[in-house]
Order: C-alpha cells, then structure tokens, then sequence
C-alpha cells in the first residue's frame, strides 16, 4: 500500500543482446509527514509498544488494517525495524552477547553520577552500568511513539499523496 502511490516510470534493462523495458516504482521519492502536523500534540496519542508488538500489527489494533504500518514508521521518523524499535528480551539478550561477548554482558559499560551524567571512574559517588543495563535502557527509550488519532488517518494519507 505505501508504494501504490509512488510514481512509476519505464527503465530499460539491457538483457543480452536486447534491451527489456519495465515499468517500475520510483521508491526515490522520499516523503515525510509535515512536521507542523506532528507538532501540534493534539493530533496524536503516545503509544508504548509491547514486546513482540511490530508497526503492523499497532496499525491493525489502531487503524483496523496492517496496510497502514507505513503511517506509523513515517510519522516517527522510524525507517528499521531493527534499528528503530525495541526488541524483543529474548532477542536483546542474544542482540546483547553478539554484541559484547559472551561473559561480557555484564561488564561495566560507563559509570554514571548521582545526576545521571556519564563520567570517568576516578569520580566520586558513582555508579557502574553494565553493558547490559545500557542495552536495556537504550531498548526502553524505543518503546514510546506517536500515533496519529484514527479520524485524521484519512488527511495523513492524502498528505503523503499530495506530497508525491
């Protein structure tokens, strides 16, 4: 549904001795949802995602249909699944030892202060988090997004298409 929209255009493919024309999307297009629109905060609603929770199956409990999981990468600015939103525990364990090494999960990855400043270990009164801890914190911070309210689903959709 997201690239129905795009315009298309015919690319000649050079295949042997001929050349083979076909028509395709131009995924070039690189459309975001107006930022006037996201700042005004009543026009969404804050969601924490759930584990396991991917953007279409929000767009299915919000919107009714999963087709619209683009409404919701496009207005957070969300472009990786991967990237982009938390995992899953099961997945950020592993995501977490791949990264550092197994035994290493929980060896010291900063040191913070009372404020929560990241800060070197010679300080006073500090704290160590483990790279676990950090990977956890990190995860967590993807959880909350905006979603537009369902009634003004239908503007966004003929936003993105004007903006084409």
């Amino acid at each position: 549904m997201y690239f129905n929209n795009f315009p298309t255009f015919t690319y000649d493919f050079n295949v042997g001795d001929h050349t083979q024309y076909l028509l395709v999307k131009d995924i070039s297009q690189n459309v975001r949802v107006r930022k006037e629109i996201l700042a005004n905060i009543s026009l969404y609603d804050e969601y924490d995602i759930r584990d396991g929770e991917t953007p279409e199956i929000i767009a299915e409990k919000v919107y009714g249909s999963p087709l619209y999981h683009w409404v919701i990468m496009l207005c957070n600015e969300k472009y990786n699944y991967i990237d982009d939103f938390p995992l899953p525990i099961f997945e950020l364990e592993a995501h977490v030892t791949e990264k550092y090494g197994t035994g290493n999960e929980y060896a010291i990855h900063h040191y913070i202060d009372t404020n929560g400043n990241i800060v070197d270990a010679s300080q006073a009164n500090i704290t160590s988090v483990s790279n676990y801890d950090y990977e956890i914190a990190l995860n967590e911070t993807k959880r909350r997004i905006k979603l537009i309210s369902p009634g003004l689903l239908q503007i966004i959709i003929k936003n993105f298409k004007d903006s084409i």
